[in-house]
């Protein structure tokens, strides 16, 4: 896309501006109706998201900064949070922050197990293959080290026992997911906490994802394990809203088994002449329209309107899975106890990266996962409340695919490229140089709908980790890159 002055000499219309956004929009993926299976969440229900987007100019201005300014953020947060706290294992006094997503929150309750536990040498985190990379983040900007633990290679799950013998003294905080993202799986969240109180260690749960459904799916008769804050040896829990709780992005909660460790995530500083600076969040200055939406959604829903959403996606999660069983070539990862399912191949000759590409051309998106550690490569669906009505659809689209994947053969992958990758000086390239390169390989960046993912995450899946990272910060730079 050429660049374009940054800032007109005098005003524009407002609607010349409002058409032109919608221009933008034109080649983004479609955000209601369940034909992209991840990062979008869908009730099917319109008065919903109309009354939350409502919701969230009304406090569109409103800063957060200073709640003394500000009360109705207080009133807001202390409702939002003792909602999310009542189903959780809590109640109406349990300590939470609402933050911007699920990073914010695992950010935070990160930092409050370091400061609340400080230990000679760098305090390390123990956490299964599985956990989000917000833990590494999380560690990566604290100053700390990610002790990661392989899971079983059958079910996915942590292992307790190799995670007890990753404990070491400088051992902060444990962490097990409920579920984790990549399969959909719910770690042995008692048995983990359980073995992290015996050392005298903090345990987080991460259910960012699976916080706001789990619970009623457990409502509506289903066998959910316990996994939250009434589970002994849990100290905090990550829940995001704008997941299963279907609040605009973004909104998330941070659970703390009591107040001192909350206080522990948060930040003050009067080194300076200025105002005093007091944060709950990694953010200062931040719109509270995202908490007035968040607000306005818990209560537009309700517990039974949560109770049918949660169920409907997984009774779609469950359709999916039987009919994966029945498209030859493809098979379920895991035992998924929430409503994200993982397709991998069960033959060399079904690439489930041309499959994704096979889906977009037909409107579908379905989110390739790369293989690691002895998950292999996989496409990730996750399952909402719209899904349940369209999921014999995304059956079609999903046979239909591979199918045609399998007509195509696996992507190819130009003889010598990923040694030549591995090889590569990336320091040498700046952005216009990396560019040229991905070109050589056919990667269009400039091209309708995005570059060709196919190949590109056929390459990546055969380059180790380390690699694979540094190649998408230098993709991610030349994809914002003006002059490209």
């Amino acid at each position: 896309m050429p660049s374009e002055p940054s800032l007109p000499e005098t005003s524009r219309p407002a609607g010349e501006l409002l058409a032109e956004l919608a221009r933008y929009r034109t080649a983004d993926l479609p955000v209601r109706g369940g034909q992209v299976t991840a990062y979008v969440y869908d009730t099917g229900r319109a008065e919903v998201h109309d009354v939350a987007a409502r919701a969230y100019l009304e406090m569109l201005e409103v800063n957060c900064l200073d709640p003394t300014a500000f009360p109705s953020i207080v009133a807001l947060e202390r409702q939002v949070v003792g909602a999310v706290a009542g189903r959780l294992g809590g109640g109406a006094d349990t300590p939470g922050i609402f933050t911007s997503g699920g990073t914010e929150s695992i950010m935070l309750a990160v930092k409050a197990a370091r400061d609340a536990r400080p230990v000679e040498g760098r305090p390390q985190l123990v956490l299964p293959a599985t956990a989000h990379p917000a833990f590494h983040k999380a560690a990566h900007y604290l100053g700390m080290e990610v002790v990661a633990v392989p899971v079983d290679p059958a079910t996915f799950r942590a292992d307790p026992a190799a995670t007890r013998t990753a404990l070491t003294p400088r051992t902060v905080l444990v962490v097990a997911s409920a579920p984790s993202y990549p399969q959909g799986v719910l770690d042995p969240v008692a048995e983990i906490a359980a073995l992290a109180a015996e050392a005298g260690v903090l345990c987080h749960v991460d259910a960012c994802v699976g916080g706001w459904v789990l619970p009623w799916l457990r409502e509506g008769g289903r066998p959910v394990p316990p996994f939250d804050l009434s589970v002994p040896g849990v100290t905090s829990l990550s829940c995001d809203l704008h997941k299963y709780g279907y609040a605009p992005k973004g909104a998330s909660v941070v659970l703390f088994a009591d107040e001192a460790l909350r206080r522990h995530a948060y930040f003050a500083s009067a080194a300076w002449p200025g105002y005093t600076v007091i944060n709950a969040t990694v953010q200062s200055s931040r719109s509270a329209g995202p908490l007035g939406a968040a607000w306005a959604t818990l209560n537009a829903v309700g517990a039974n309107g949560y109770r049918d959403l949660a169920a409907e996606a997984m009774r779609a999660a469950e359709r999916l899975i039987a009919g994966v069983a029945r498209i030859p070539g493809l098979r379920v990862l895991g035992e998924p106890g929430a409503p994200l399912v993982a397709v991998a191949s069960a033959d060399p000759e079904l690439d489930v990266f041309v499959v994704a590409g096979e889906a977009r051309s037909r409107g579908w998106f379905f989110q390739p996962q790369l293989s690691f550690q002895g998950s292999p490569a996989n496409l990730h669906f996750t399952l909402t409340g719209v899904s349940l009505a369209g999921v014999d659809a995304l059956l079609a689209a999903l046979a239909d695919s591979a199918a045609a994947a399998r007509a195509a053969g696996p992507a190819g992958v130009p003889d010598g490229l990923v040694d030549a990758l591995a090889g590569l000086d990336l320091d040498s390239l700046d952005d216009a140089g990396f560019a040229g390169l991905l070109g050589t390989v056919g990667v269009d960046l400039n091209g309708a709908g995005g570059p060709e993912m196919a190949m590109v995450n056929a390459v990546l899946n055969a380059l180790p980790p380390d690699l694979r990272e540094a190649l998408l910060i230098r993709f991610l730079s030349v994809l914002y890159s003006g002059h490209l």
